[in-house]
Formats: C-alpha cells, structure tokens, sequence
C-alpha cells in the first residue's frame, strides 16, 4: 500500500508546478537515499552547515551559503542579518530594532503573497516595509526616494512570476543601493537555476528554494556575501531558532546539489521540450482546445504548455475546465493563466509519461469530440 491509501490521502497530478499546497516537488532517489541515512545519524551541525556553505558557494558561483528551514523564513533572516550584522547584542534584542536601521524598501510590484505576504516575512524580523512605486510600476527614482531614508537596513527585490507591474532592471537597483551604502536582497523563490544569474546583478543576499526545482526537503538556501550569511547563521542565537534547518534538510541539499551538478543540462532541457511539444500536439487534438508551448516567464530553462479553451466549442471555460480537472480522481492541478483569460497552463517537469497520458484522457473524456 502507498502513502495515498494507508492514511486516505488525495491522489494528485500536478501540473501546476512546485506548488507549496501540494507537497512542492518530487525527490529524486539519491535524494530520498541520503535524508534516510540522516535520520539515523548524529551530526555536529555546525560541521553539517560548513559542509552546505562550500557546496552552496560552489553552486552559485557566492562567497558563501547557508541553509534555513524554508525560503520564506530565509528572507526574514537576510533582512534580520541586514539589520543586526554579527552583532550579539542587536540579534537578542529583535524583533525590537531600537537603535538600528529597519526600513526595507520594497517596490510595490514586489509585495508578492505566496501564501502569506512577504511584507509580513519582514514584519516578523521587527523591520518596517517602505513600499515605493505603484503597482503599474517602479522606476530607479521610486527607489532613489525610499533609500534616501536615514534609516535603510536594504533594498528587497524579487524575481518570480508574481511580480507586477513595470519593474527597474534588478542590476541597475542594486548599482544604486549600493551607491547610498545599502546591501541588496533577491528573494529568487523557485529561481535555483538561476542563483548565479541573480547573484551576478550585484546582489549581496539571494534566497532561494531548496524544494523546488532542487527537489531537495523543505528548504531555504541563501547566497551571497560571506559576512551577511554568517550574519543570517548567527540569527539561530535569536529569531532564527525557530526557523533552523534539520539535519535532514542540510544533508538532502547536499545531495540534491550533487545531482544538479551531475545532471546534463542540455539533455534535460531537450527532454523538456520534447515531453511539452507532444503534450501540445495532443492536446490540441481535443475538442475546443488550442495548445501551444510558451517560455517560462522568468527565464527558467523550460517550456510550459497553455491551452486556450474555446466555450462555444467545449461547453466550459478555463476556470470550469480546471475545477473539473481537479474534481476527478486523481485530482489534476494546472495554473490559471492571467486574470480573465480563457487560458491554462501546465507545467510538465516532474510528471511521468503516465501522469500526462492521464492529463490527456481527462481532457478528452471531459471534452467530447
């Protein structure tokens, strides 16, 4: 018996990608290996946190790397380090930040919620969003504006398909930040692939996740200059304590880097294409569907499929197709397209030939020719 059947649990295909609701992402088997073998072993985990800072410096082309219980924790602790350094007195003191800098400027494109607001993940270190811009956009002088502050701890920026609204190219806010003395953070999220390239703008902190892409267990990696994530590890003598990783979550991440770092990238990424591109001809078979491949909208190295639906055709609209999707056992998850589009998307990287084969039958039965 499985998981899904010893404790009645949904049975799920997810096509939506590394989606926290539904457990994130898959684990490879040298992952799966090495989080058991953890589980039965002691550690000095400062040896364990040594072991991750190397092979995280060495994946991200850092200074430095640090592993945290997840990502959301990860970008209260880079703002905590931010605000406090490796000073021993200021990281018991928070979340009370007198006497310390404690503006994070933020533009407001950027306040993301992936399940909770991340203005609250700043909140919670005792620091005080500044939120510059509008939602329509942001430019270098909204930015200018909230840094000239006297009180600035940093300038937090995202990367993810979250965003809105017109944004400032990352590399050119960091240059300005750094003009007027304030370090730079990167929230990357599901950004892994892209570590090096966000470092590359000038960053000093990058947060990304390790359950994602990385497949490893819960996790949140941080990058970046060595002094700043010694000052994000040295939080675990304050707020970090309860945002700590375990034992099996630090050894998880070293083999799932171990893994990206044998995995051959260019056979992966035809892989990808090819599964999305007969995804697609399928797809677009079915009645009052048009399929079509399109580019990850943040530059990760992969193709999504999208499926416009036709409702004079199919008798259902988008939102209707995917409640239906996901009514039916197994429950299959896709993303929504953009507010008010007739469109879904699916993400294809972690499923089988089964599970999309299954995909396929769903939309035929539920859609009739």
């Amino acid at each position: 018996m499985g998981l899904h059947a010893t404790y009645g649990l949904t049975r799920i295909i997810n096509a939506r990608g590394p989606y926290t609701p539904l457990g994130v992402s898959r684990s490879g088997e040298g992952v799966a290996t090495a989080v058991a073998a953890a589980l039965s072993e002691f550690f000095v985990m400062d040896e364990l946190q040594q072991a991750a800072d190397q092979a995280l410096a060495r994946f991200a082309g850092a200074e430095a790397g640090a592993v945290v219980h997840c990502t959301a924790s990860a970008i209260t602790l880079a703002v905590a380090a931010a605000m406090t350094g490796d000073s021993p007195e200021r990281i018991a003191a928070l979340p009370d930040t007198t006497g310390m800098p404690s503006a994070v400027v933020l533009p407001a494109g950027h306040t993301v919620n992936y399940g909770h607001p991340i203005v609250q993940a700043v909140r919670l270190a005792g620091a005080v969003p500044v939120v510059v811009g509008t939602e329509e956009g942001c430019t270098l002088d909204d930015v200018a504006a909230g840094l000239a502050r006297p009180d600035v701890a940093c300038l937090l920026l995202v990367s993810s398909r979250l965003v809105r609204g017109a944004g400032v190219e990352l590399s050119e806010a960091v240059t300005l930040a750094h003009h007027r003395g304030v370090p730079v953070v990167i929230d990357g999220a599901a950004q892994d692939f892209r570590a090096g390239e966000l470092l590359l703008t000038g960053a000093d902190l990058v947060t990304v996740s390790g359950q994602k892409y990385l497949g490893s267990p819960t996790a949140g990696l941080v990058v970046g200059r060595a002094e700043l994530v010694a000052a994000v590890r040295a939080q675990e003598q304050g707020i970090g304590r309860a945002m700590k990783a375990s034992k099996e979550a630090v050894v998880g991440v070293l083999a799932a880097l171990e893994a990206r770092g044998e995995l051959d990238m260019a056979a992966w990424q035809k892989q990808q294409v090819e599964k999305v591109a007969d995804f697609v001809e399928r797809a677009g078979a079915v009645r009052g569907i048009t399929a079509a491949s399109v580019p990850d909208p943040t530059g990760l190295p992969f193709e999504r499929a999208r499926l416009e639906v036709d409702p004079a055709v199919s008798g259902m609209d988008a939102a209707s197709l995917a409640a239906a999707l996901r009514s039916g056992s197994p429950s299959i998850w896709v993303m929504p397209g953009r507010q008010g589009s007739a469109e879904l998307l699916l993400e294809l990287v972690p499923l089988v030939p089964a599970e999309i084969d299954s995909i396929l039958a769903r939309l035929a039965e539920l859609l009739p020719a």
